[in-house]
């Protein structure tokens, strides 16, 4: 009588007693998973690369850009995130406008090669003033536009590029699968430098990349299958760039288009240079 008179004094001890195990089992679990996460490295993301290529294949638009940073190893700064986000979307908002003012010109016989000036369909409108309506919409797609999508765009890689990192050597290594998929997307990079005329970001990025790298590799931190990934994509653009500057270098028309010291045409006028015109 005097045990069951203290239990009912002390109704939270035999539950206390009894919750312990359970406490024990969580405590043990989530020591458990602190250990997996600081010894281990994550796995390669063929699901989140595999619809990021698919996506900008298909929609030209980087979609998954937020799926990106929640899978980034580093965590980031959630100002700079929406801050982003923001001007990514204003940006791609601002280029989808005007490239689809764009395209339907084309329908129309704009002839991508020549400035908007030079244009046939737009050099004789009147009043003249309107000419300088479509300089303007050229200037909101192909300078503000790409400034606003494509800074935060590549920003945002880099900034998930740097937490790509591995202690371990045996882990610096990609899989079967991220292989198959570094051709699609060095051909995405490529057309988005391209066509997007952003050599300099691009080049400055890849250059960034690489530093980042040769300095971590001091400390002993090595890139895993992720950022193998992002930096052989990036490779094979720069290699892609290449052979298209080379293959179109005495291109006379194209030079006119594009001087300067940085000669990249773009594909969409090469298309309407060589292609659309033969038909």
């Amino acid at each position: 009588m005097e045990a069951a008179a203290r239990r009912r004094q002390h109704p939270g001890a035999a539950g206390g007693a009894a919750a312990q195990p359970g406490a024990s089992f969580l405590q043990a679990r989530h020591s458990a998973v602190k250990a997996d996460e600081a010894a281990g490295t994550a796995p390669f993301h063929f699901d989140l690369w595999f619809y990021f290529t698919l996506q900008n294949w298909i929609l030209d638009f980087g979609r998954p850009i937020a799926m990106l940073m929640e899978r980034s190893p580093r965590t980031l700064p959630r100002a700079m995130i929406y801050l982003s986000i923001i001007t990514f979307v204003m940006g791609a908002s601002i280029h989808l406008v005007g490239d689809s003012v764009n395209h339907r010109l084309l329908f129309s016989g704009y002839q991508h090669h020549l400035s908007v000036r030079e244009n046939p369909i737009i050099r004789n409108l009147k009043p003249e003033t309107l000419i300088d309506s479509f300089e303007l919409l050229y200037y909101y797609d192909e300078y503000l536009g790409h400034s606003m999508w494509y800074i935060p765009f590549f920003l945002i890689l880099f900034m998930y590029f740097s937490g790509c990192f591995t202690p371990t050597k045996a882990e610096s290594s990609m899989p079967g699968v991220a292989l198959l998929l570094v051709v699609p997307s060095g051909l995405y990079y490529w057309y988005l430098v391209t066509e997007g005329q952003i050599f300099i970001l691009f080049i400055f990025t890849f250059f960034a990349m690489l530093a980042l790298v040769l300095h971590q590799k001091r400390k002993c931190l090595f890139l895993d299958s992720n950022g193998l990934f992002l930096f052989y994509s990036f490779a094979l653009t720069l290699l892609l760039v290449a052979l298209w500057v080379a293959w179109l270098w005495n291109d006379p028309v194209l030079r006119k288009k594009y001087p300067g010291v940085i000669y990249v045409p773009e594909p969409w006028a090469f298309y309407t240079l060589h292609v659309s015109s033969r038909r």
